[in-house]
């Protein structure tokens, strides 16, 4: 997969300084759930290559999720939200992550659903976003910051929504931005392609994870 420059000074990843965001990998969008998105359960070994190897090594994770309440729902789902669609509901077994991603915990919906970080481990956290972007009426830049991150690791479910405006915001915001493709559903070459020309770092799950092994954390 394409990738800028390898010794691009302003884009090359530091991995020393990066965070893993994992993007709407929920129960009710793999296969057998409400809504699935075709190809996010065959991902899923590789999304979990990448969660253990964060942890292991002590770098910042954040699980990011969508909870269908009310009306603050994107417009394209918005009408099937108000017709009962059993989609990511709060508090349901299918607004849960994906098993074999976290530690067994049940995710508290009241506090995502009022911006609150849900702490999973000392650096892992579990966050709602309302939109399709994980940047948009969230507290992720500041933590982020907080952290020291500079640098995130962009993997989940279906890349052409929630993955792509991500890591469009991330961009925006000066962060270094890799995709890991292998660990991300609906990739296709050109919609990887549009991707690396804003400087993303295409990557495989194999070759982040190395490269997060090989490297220290700057944090402990």
């Amino acid at each position: 997969m394409g990738s800028p420059t390898s010794n691009d000074t302003f884009t090359a990843p530091h991995f020393a300084s990066s965070a893993l965001l994992v993007i709407d990998t929920q129960v009710d969008f793999l296969d057998g759930g409400a809504s699935p998105i075709s190809g996010t359960s065959d991902r899923l070994p590789e999304m979990t290559q990448l969660v253990e190897a964060y942890r292991s090594t002590g770098r910042p994770i954040v699980h990011v999720i969508r909870l269908y309440d009310g009306d603050d729902v994107d417009l394209v789902r918005r009408a099937a939200i108000q017709n009962g669609a059993p989609i990511v509901r709060p508090r349901s077994a299918g607004a849960q992550i994906a098993p074999g991603l976290l530690p067994d915990i049940e995710l508290d919906s009241d506090a995502l659903l009022a911006g609150e970080l849900q702490q999973v481990t000392n650096h892992e956290v579990v966050m709602w976003k309302p939109r399709w972007s994980a940047f948009h009426r969230t507290s992720l830049d500041s933590h982020l910051h907080d952290l020291e991150v500079d640098t995130v690791v962009v993997a989940g479910c279906n890349f052409p929504n929630c993955p792509r405006a991500t890591i469009f915001d991330a961009s925006e915001r000066d962060y270094r931005v890799v995709i890991a493709h292998d660990a991300t559903s609906q990739v296709t070459p050109e919609r990887l392609a549009e991707a690396v020309r804003l400087g993303v770092y295409a990557m495989s799950t194999e070759d982040v994870v190395r490269e997060v092994i090989a490297k220290p954390a700057l944090r402990s």
